[in-house]
């Protein structure tokens, strides 16, 4: 009997996608995120105009956030120094 390992059931880790395919993945995951927060901001206020402005500046807010963490995480990435490093 053959025993197989979670990786070749699932795909290994890395993987053969495009920048773009993940360009386009991210771009969908973000306005799903918008629409969501318009949705629970309309269903809190009952202000169109209003769920519509909190859904653009939120998300615009954590985009932008998210990848000053990306950036402050690049430089401060675990395993990036051995244990005798000072």
């Amino acid at each position: 009997m053959t025993v197989r390992s979670w990786e070749s059931a699932v795909g290994s880790a890395t993987t053969d996608r495009c920048w773009w395919e993940s360009l386009v993945k991210a771009l969908v995951y973000r306005l799903f995120m918008v629409v969501l927060t318009v949705a629970v901001a309309f269903a809190v206020t009952t202000d169109t105009v209003a769920s519509l402005q909190i859904g653009i500046v939120t998300n615009g807010l954590k985009t932008g956030t998210y990848y000053l963490y990306e950036r402050l995480w690049e430089r401060f990435r675990v395993g990036r120094w051995s244990h005798g490093d000072s």
